[in-house]
């Protein structure tokens, strides 16, 4: 057995919607990239869960967001050589395995999901794949005999219910699935909205709303005006503890990206004012995201590439499931 099998096994993944930005960048991605060598990871671009509201996006704009994705995954780090980078729709096993794991879900448990209620309300007509969202999320964690799945606040509900899933399939039908371990990680900067402080910068409303967010496809036109027009206050108050929600936002993304501290930073803008901040902030910014664009244009204009990386990973995340879905069948008599 070689040594990164014997590694944890740790699987995380993206969904393939709205802009990638800086909070998913620092919040999540720079820890995968300066981790990848501890754990066995899998790295997977969630395209199967941009059904769940088909209406939301053409089958052309899935293609393309998908693509998207998985060239920034390796644009910011993530290294095939080290980790397996997969698309979630070429893991075929894996809605086979949605099935069997549905048929043992209560429906009570997936109406409880408070993602669900918040996704439902308003909508006229509710698709079963939005209900059934968490049972697909189990099947991709436990098909792979996942150790630790990282989630953050948002996410742990669903894998609450992945492990419960898994409880009631093993007293079902035998001892089959891993009881996966979840883990709230340290994870990098808390970065919010640049145009409302209070809101966690969004994939979604970044895409609608210039100003909201800083993707990590935008231009330097677009991240300096972004930067320039966020929110702060009338006053000039840089010292941290002091300051208003958006100032505190800025100061925690200049920290983030210059690994420094808030008092140090405090210090370094004191009576500076914010245009001064504003723009030590975009020069940061830009410093980070510059190779990053470069490098996801190279890899993005070699599709025959992106799809070679694509593949190997599949095999290898495929192989998995296939091993599983063998003990799976046999458990429950299918052939």
């Amino acid at each position: 057995m070689s040594t990164k099998e014997k590694k944890a096994r740790v699987l995380s993944g993206i969904q393939p919607t709205g802009i990638l930005h800086l909070g998913n960048y620092l919040g999540a991605i720079t820890q995968w990239v300066e981790h990848q060598a501890e754990h066995d990871n899998l790295f997977c671009v969630v395209d199967l869960h941009t059904l769940t509201i088909p209406e939301n996006m053409t089958a052309a704009e899935r293609y393309q967001k998908t693509n998207e994705y998985l060239a920034l995954y390796l644009a910011c780090g993530i290294d095939p050589n080290i980790s397996t980078i997969y698309i979630q729709s070429q893991v075929r096993e894996l809605s086979e395995l949605t099935w069997i794991l549905n048929c043992v879900t209560p429906v009570g448990w997936l109406e409880r999901m408070t993602q669900y209620k918040s996704k439902a309300k308003g909508l006229e007509s509710i698709g079963t794949g939005l209900l059934d969202y968490p049972v697909l999320m189990a099947a991709d964690i436990l098909i792979y005999d996942t150790d630790l799945v990282p989630v953050g606040e948002d996410q742990k509900q669903h894998l609450e219910l992945s492990c419960e899933i898994a409880r009631r399939f093993n007293g079902l039908f035998g001892d089959t699935f891993k009881i996966p371990k979840i883990t709230m990680p340290k994870l990098g900067a808390r970065v919010m909205g640049l145009d409302d402080p209070t809101q966690k910068m969004s994939k979604s409303v970044g895409e609608k709303k210039p100003g909201h967010a800083i993707g990590l496809l935008h231009s330097e036109a677009q991240i300096k005006k972004a930067i320039m027009s966020s929110v702060t206050d009338s006053g000039q108050e840089t010292r941290y503890e002091n300051a208003s929600a958006g100032v505190k936002n800025l100061i925690n993304i200049y920290c983030a990206i210059k690994k420094t501290t808030i008092d140090a930073a405090s210090n370094e803008f004191s009576g500076q004012g914010y245009g001064h901040l504003k723009k030590a902030v975009f020069e940061a910014v830009w410093e980070t995201i510059k190779p990053i664009r470069a490098k996801y244009d190279q890899l993005i204009g070699d599709p025959s590439y992106l799809m070679k990386i694509a593949k190997i990973g599949a095999d290898r995340a495929s192989a998995l499931a296939q091993q599983k879905m063998i003990d799976v069948r046999q458990k429950v008599g299918v052939h």
